[in-house]
C-alpha cells in the first residue's frame, strides 16, 4: 500500500456541502491524499475535484451504500482509510490523532472520535444523545481492554455509539470488503459489530474531530421517514438481546429520530 492514509470522499448525486468537505480534508495539518469516489458522476462533482486536484473513480451500476462504501474503501490506496461523508466536515486535527493514535496502536482496527452536529448551519450543543454516546464509547479508551472483543462490544449494544464518517479503518489488517451486509440505515452498526469480533483495537479519541451535519436530503432522514431506520434498529438489538429487552430499548431510542425532524 502506499500511502499510510487516504480520504476517500463518498460523493452522490450534486450536495451543496461537498466542497466544505473537500477543503475540510485539503486543510488537514497532516496531509493525507484525498480521493473521490461516486456511482452518480456529473459536471459538478467533476468540477470541484478539478478545482482541488482531486482523482475521481466512478462505479458502473446503480447507487446503493454498501457497493459504494466497498468501492470507495477499494480504490483507496492506504494502510488507513477514511470514507468520508460528503455531507460532513473534519476537524484539522484529524489526521494528526488518528496517526498519533496508529504508532501507539499498529493492531488498531478501527479509529474513531466524538463529533458535533451541525444543523440548519448551527452547533448543536447540550444534546442529551450524545453525552449517552461519549458514556457507551467509554470502555474504548482503556487501551488495556479495547482489544477485548467484549469490550469493543459495549458501546453497540445499546444502540450505535460509532459515528460512521468519524471513523477510520486499518485496509491492512482488515482486507476488503469491508461492509457485508445490505442494509440502508444500519449499515455501519452490523460492520462494527461484526469488526468487533475480530482481532484488533478499536481506539476512540473524546475530542469532536467531526461536524456531522443533518439535513433533509440526507439517508438518515430518508430511512426515518420510510420507517427503514426503526426496522432496522431492531434486527440489530435483536442481535445482543430478547425481544422484550428490543421493545424496550426501541421506546427512548426512536426520540433520537427528532434531530431530523
Amino acid at each position: 500500500m502506499k500511502h499510510k492514509h487516504v480520504f476517500a470522499i463518498c460523493a452522490y448525486k450534486d450536495s451543496p456541502y461537498l466542497e466544505s468537505c473537500i477543503r475540510s480534508l485539503m486543510g488537514q495539518r497532516a496531509k493525507s491524499p484525498v480521493i473521490l469516489c461516486t456511482s452518480t458522476p456529473s459536471p459538478y462533482i467533476n468540477g470541484l475535484a478539478g478545482k482541488y486536484g482531486i482523482p475521481v473513480f466512478v462505479r458502473d451500476g446503480a447507487s446503493n451504500m454498501r457497493d459504494d462504501w466497498n468501492f470507495a474503501y477499494h480504490m483507496a490506496d492506504g494502510e488507513l482509510v477514511t470514507i468520508a461523508h460528503q455531507d460532513d466536515v473534519y476537524h484539522k486535527d484529524y489526521v494528526a490523532e488518528l496517526l498519533k493514535a496508529y504508532r501507539r496502536h499498529p493492531d488498531m482496527t478501527l479509529f474513531t472520535s466524538d463529533y458535533v452536529i451541525v444543523k440548519n448551519g448551527a452547533l448543536i450543543t447540550g444534546d442529551k444523545m450524545l453525552l449517552v454516546k461519549r458514556l457507551l464509547r467509554l470502555p474504548l479508551r482503556f487501551p488495556a481492554l479495547n482489544d477485548r472483543v467484549w469490550v469493543k462490544k459495549l458501546p453497540l449494544m445499546f444502540g450505535n455509539s460509532i459515528c460512521c464518517p468519524a471513523s477510520t479503518y486499518q485496509k491492512r489488517l482488515l482486507g476488503e470488503p469491508l461492509f457485508q451486509e445490505d442494509y440502508k440505515f444500519a449499515l455501519d452498526w452490523a460492520n462494527l459489530l461484526a469488526l468487533a469480533q475480530r482481532k484488533g483495537r478499536f481506539i476512540c479519541v473524546e475530542r469532536p474531530l467531526l461536524y456531522y451535519r443533518v439535513h433533509d436530503g440526507a439517508t438518515t432522514k430518508q430511512c426515518i421517514v420510510n420507517n427503514d431506520r426503526a426496522g432496522e434498529e431492531e434486527e440489530m438489538f435483536r442481535r445482543f438481546w430478547p425481544e422484550a429487552v428490543v421493545k424496550l430499548l426501541m421506546k427512548p431510542y426512536r426520540t433520537a429520530y427528532d434531530e431530523y425532524q
